[in-house]
Formats: structure tokens, C-alpha cells, sequence
């Protein structure tokens, strides 16, 4: 379901979008913390900017009347017009050079790749452009561009529907790369992202989009006002996703619920093991994730993609440039297997799973 009210504005001519956002906030006001999808929590994140800021404009394949393949953006369009959120042809590439000029004339689109391995053609406007503009301007041109990736596996996604392509846009200079794994970091981190002047691509794991939390999404709202207003922000924060004090689990996007399970399957064996999620790929908060790897003394970094040259290569090289001295073991990786994504029917071979965490736990050179 929307988050926002359309059957109001459809039954009653006369009552505005405006209206009928603003009684959705007043009733959800009221609830105080609900059980809330990443879904659901990305497209309130969208709606509230929109409504906030008529520059933000959401396009993208699919992402009109049907609501996006995962129905992220389900409602926007029948709220706010199909001038605000629309669908374009199937060229990717033609999503992003049209964004770009877009944010080079004041606007803040919201872009969204309907797979990950689709946003491929768009990587040469990414990497050229969408990256370089600001740096290549000496900053008189900024491109507040969101781009929007559903990426990683868990779905039984066919060929090209599944992939994990965050550490291209890791490596490449000039872009911030986020990846939420709750629903509250999903709202929060959107909108941060779409109130940035610099370009995101923001990451969003597939797998997780109906998974639930309590959440209240007008403490939500009025947190986000006030960290705006004092300049604070979750970007380049890791957190603590579990408290621990034998080892570090290091995660982000959908790895972060598996490396969660391990730890509890860990702590029935008496084990206690820290679990960070990483949230912002770059930046990257080296502070959080030294801190408790020097507390714990051993690290397992997880995540979906390949790990030859990937973003677990990299916290890898960094904790240990970082931490040599207070480790007891090396850091071990348990990541996807270096092939190309498989097939459905294996993808549960290919994923990270709690079992080859705790065989990596285990690898860590302990006294008994």
C-alpha cells in the first residue's frame, strides 16, 4: 500500500495532493512505531522529498502507473502527476544523460535502473559524467542525481536480473555509494541521498524490500528535519547492528541479516560476535569498524559479490592497514564465488550463508 493518500483525491475532486499527504502524516503520526517494509519506507522517503520539493523528479523504466517492478514507487505517480514521476523508453542510458541535464538545470531527479545488471549500458554517463562533473567544473556544477539500483540476489532472478555491481561505482572517484539494509536506514539514507548536491547511486538489496521493522515514520520525518537543519547526517556511518566481543562481523546491504543470524547461531555455541553494518560504502567510517575490530581482535568481512577486487577486498586492506597490531588472526572473507551469477536453481550455493560464516569464525585461529 501507498503511503500516501490517492483514494481521497480520486472521490473528491477539490482535495489536493497536498491535502491528502498531509492527513496521511497526521494519521501515521499517531501510531507511533509500525511494522514498516523496506518497500514502504523507500517510497515515504520519496513521496516526503517530492512533497517537500517540487525539483525532485522520479523516472525510470516501469516506475509510473505500475508503481516500478518492485513497486517502490507505487502511488507517486497518481499523487503528484505525471510530470513528476514518469516512465521513459527501455534506454538506460538515456535515463541517466537525461538526468544529468536535468540536475545541471536545478532539478533533483530520482532515477531508478529496474535491475542491477541493467544499469550497465548507463555506466559510461555514470562514470563520465554523472561522476566527473563537478571535479571537471572546479565545482560551479553540481548533479544532485539519485540513482536508484535494485541489486543483489535472493530472488531467483533469471540472467541479468541478478548481480552485485557496487564496487564498480565504489571505485569510481566522484560518486557516493549507499547501501541501507533496514527500513529505517532506507528512508533516512534516501533522503539524505536526495537532499545531497553530489551524485548517489544508491544501492537497494531486492531480497530485503518486504522484509519488516518497527519503525515510526514521523519520528523519522522530524529526525531528518533536525539533523538537516544542524548538519548532521547518517552518510559514512556505520552502526552496530549487534554488540559482541570475540570477533567482528563485517556486512552491508543483504548480507547484514545473515551476518546477524550467524552471530545468534554463534552465541548458542558461546560465542559473541559484533556485527557493523557498513550502510555507506563510501564514504567509508573507518572509525566505527576499527574500533571494534581492535576491541575483538579477529574480523569476518561478508558480502553477495565476487571477492577478487571487490568492496570486501577493500575494508579488508583497510582494517588491516588499520588494526595490524591488534589482531589475533587474518581477516578472513566469505563472499560470492568468482563466476558469473548463476542460474536460480545454485544461487543458494553462490550467496554467503550462515554456515560459511561460522566455517570462516571458526579459521580464525583460536587458542582452543
Amino acid at each position: 500500500m501507498s503511503p500516501t493518500i490517492t483514494t481521497s483525491s480520486e472521490a473528491n475532486g477539490n482535495v489536493s495532493a497536498a491535502t491528502a499527504t498531509a492527513a496521511a502524516r497526521a494519521a501515521e503520526s499517531s501510531k507511533g512505531p509500525e511494522s514498516v517494509t523496506l518497500a514502504k519506507a523507500l517510497n515515504t522517503a520519496m513521496s516526503d522529498a517530492m512533497q517537500e520539493n517540487d525539483a525532485v523528479i522520479v523516472f525510470g523504466e516501469d516506475v509510473g502507473l505500475l508503481g516500478g517492478v518492485f513497486r517502490i514507487t507505487d502511488g507517486l505517480t497518481k499523487t503528484f502527476g505525471e510530470q513528476r514521476c514518469f516512465d521513459t523508453p527501455l534506454a538506460e542510458s538515456g535515463i541517466v544523460g537525461m538526468a544529468v541535464g536535468m540536475a545541471m538545470n536545478g532539478m533533483r531527479p530520482v532515477i531508478e535502473m529496474q535491475f542491477d545488471a541493467f544499469a550497465y549500458p548507463a555506466f559510461e554517463q555514470i562514470a563520465s559524467h554523472v561522476a566527473k562533473m563537478h571535479n571537471r567544473t572546479r565545482g560551479a556544477v553540481k548533479l544532485p542525481i539519485v540513482i536508484r539500483i535494485p541489486y543483489a540476489g535472493g530472488i531467483g532472478g533469471v540472467e541479468h536480473h541478478c548481480d552485485s555491481s557496487e564496487a564498480y561505482y565504489a571505485h569510481t572517484a566522484g560518486l557516493k555509494v549507499y547501501a541501507p539494509a533496514t527500513a529505517a536506514d532506507g528512508y533516512r539514507m534516501l533522503r539524505e541521498a536526495i537532499d545531497s548536491d553530489d551524485p548517489v547511486v544508491f544501492m537497494e538489496p531486492k531480497k530485503l524490500y518486504w522484509s519488516k521493522d518497527l519503525v515510526d515514520l514521523e519520528a523519522l520525518r522530524e529526525q531528518h528535519v533536525a539533523n538537516r537543519a544542524a548538519g548532521v547526517a547518517s552518510e559514512g556511518r556505520a552502526a552496530v547492528a549487534r554488540t559482541g566481543t570475540d570477533a567482528t562481523l563485517i556486512a552491508y546491504g543483504p548480507s547484514v541479516p545473515t551476518a546477524l543470524a550467524a552471530a545468534a547461531a554463534a552465541a548458542e555455541e558461546g560465542r559473541s560476535l559484533e556485527v557493523i553494518d557498513v550502510r555507506s560504502i563510501v564514504p567509508f567510517d573507518d572509525t566505527t569498524v576499527n574500533e571494534s575490530v581492535r576491541k575483538t581482535g579477529r574480523a569476518v568481512v561478508i558480502a553477495e559479490a565476487h571477492g577478487f577486487a571487490s568492496v570486501a577486498s577493500e575494508i579488508v586492506a583497510r582494517v588491516q592497514e588499520n588494526c595490524f597490531h591488534h589482531l589475533a588472526a587474518p581477516i578472513r572473507r566469505v563472499t560470492g564465488f568468482d563466476i558469473p551469477y548463476p542460474a536460480p536453481k545454485l544461487e543458494h550455493h553462490y550467496l554467503p550463508s550462515v554456515d560459511r560464516i561460522l566455517d570462516a569464525v571458526d579459521d580464525l585461529q583460536w587458542d582452543d
